[in-house]
This record gives structure tokens, C-alpha cells and sequence, in this order.
């Protein structure tokens, strides 16, 4: 921030695991964090982050219960940065596949989530993955590895935007088959690694994201 004051941002209290570890991961990075499902407060924060983990459909019925799918996007759609990270990563897209049941996701994305194509699943333990060179969430994060705890994951990255807008930095990983790690798009950034779990290399990418807000 351009005030000296350390950016503020909402961690989206909509009923996921796991959103404790990720408010003191980005106090160490530097923000002012709340946790909460206030949707004002939510809108009005420098930074959103939705947490997720179990079921994709869970995450999305969740989500949409709470109001947060309306919470993303009219912060997109002002240029108000949001970060999801796992299942928080996974509903941004148009939809999950889980056990044949099809879930409609957010839509921020076009792509399908669905079974990894891999001998072990679940992904699970650290991996390395391979961030394009003018990525910010992974700036100085050449080599590092990140900690995976997944059984689906987006394996096709469809979107091509025509000019004037710039096209998405996708980073990937393999388990299997290549997979989507993380992606991003303007506003909206998303890993479907842990980064709240991922030592000091996952401290510094929320260092960044939280630097660049």
C-alpha cells in the first residue's frame, strides 16, 4: 500500500476447514486480517482469499449459501483482487465432476475439475511445479515446492483472450497428467496448492499477492 498501512484482507468465513492456518500465514506475510462471512466487510477489504477443502459441490452450495459467489464477483468486476486457494481455486471454474455428479462452479473460468489421471490418487505431499518467468505470485520461487492435498484438479486450460487483454500466466504441475497449479487472471489468482502449508516458499507467495494489492 502506498499509506505505510498494511493491507487489508478478508479471509471468507463461509464454513470451509482450514481458514485459521491461512489468517496466520497471511499475517505473516504482512496483512491486517479478519475473518469473517460479513459480505460488506468482504467487498470493502484490499484483498479477498476463499479458502476451500473437501467436496467441490459442498464448496460451491456453501459459497453461494453465504452469498460469496456474489462477493467475487462484483469484486472482479471492480478490479478488486481475490485468491482461492485448493476447492477455493477449483469452484472459480464452470464446473466439478465428482463421483458422476456434475456442479455448476462460479464461471470465472471456462474448464471442468474432474478425477486426476494419475496411478495414486489422492495428490497428496510436496511437489514442484512450473511458473512462467513474468508470474508475481511466484516471483523468486524458481524451484520451490508446494504442498498438494487433491484428488481433482482442472487438466485443460481452454481460455485464449483476444487483444487487448492480456492472457492468463497459467502455472502447472504433474501428477499423472499436467494439471493447473495456479492461474493468474487481472484481479482474480488462485493455487491448488496449500500455500498457508507450504513452509516458507508458500510464506513468500502470499508475501507477494499481498504485496501487490
Amino acid at each position: 500500500m502506498t499509506d505505510g498501512r498494511a493491507p487489508k484482507v478478508v479471509v471468507f468465513d463461509y464454513g470451509s476447514g482450514n481458514v485459521h492456518s491461512a489468517v496466520k500465514a497471511l499475517e505473516a506475510a504482512g496483512a491486517d486480517v479478519e475473518l469473517t462471512g460479513n459480505r460488506r466487510r468482504a467487498q470493502e477489504a484490499d484483498g479477498l482469499l476463499v479458502p476451500g477443502v473437501g467436496a467441490f459441490t459442498a464448496v460451491a452450495e456453501a459459497l453461494r449459501a453465504s452469498h460469496g459467489d456474489e462477493v467475487v464477483d462484483r469484486r472482479l468486476a471492480g478490479g478488486r483482487p481475490v485468491l482461492g486457494i485448493c476447492v477455493g481455486m477449483q469452484v472459480m471454474f464452470d464446473r466439478g465432476v465428482e463421483h458422476g455428479i456434475e456442479t455448476e462452479g462460479l464461471g470465472e473460468w471456462p474448464g471442468t475439475v474432474d478425477l486426476l489421471r494419475a496411478d495414486v490418487v489422492p495428490h497428496m505431499g510436496w511437489n514442484t511445479v512450473r511458473a512462467p518467468e513474468d508470474s508475481t505470485l511466484f516471483a523468486g520461487l524458481q524451484d520451490e515446492r508446494f504442498y498438494f492435498v487433491h484428488s481433482y484438479a482442472v487438466q485443460d486450460w481452454t481460455l485464449a483472450p483476444e487483444p487487448p487483454f492480456p492472457s492468463p500466466v497459467v502455472t502447472w504441475a504433474d501428477h499423472g497428467t499436467p494439471f493447473v497449479a495456479a492461474v493468474e487472471n487481472g484481479p482474480l489468482s488462485a493455487t491448488q496448492f496449500h500455500p498457508e502449508k507450504s513452509g516458507q516458499a508458500g510464506l513468500q507467495l502470499l508475501r507477494n499477492w499481498v504485496r501487490s494489492l
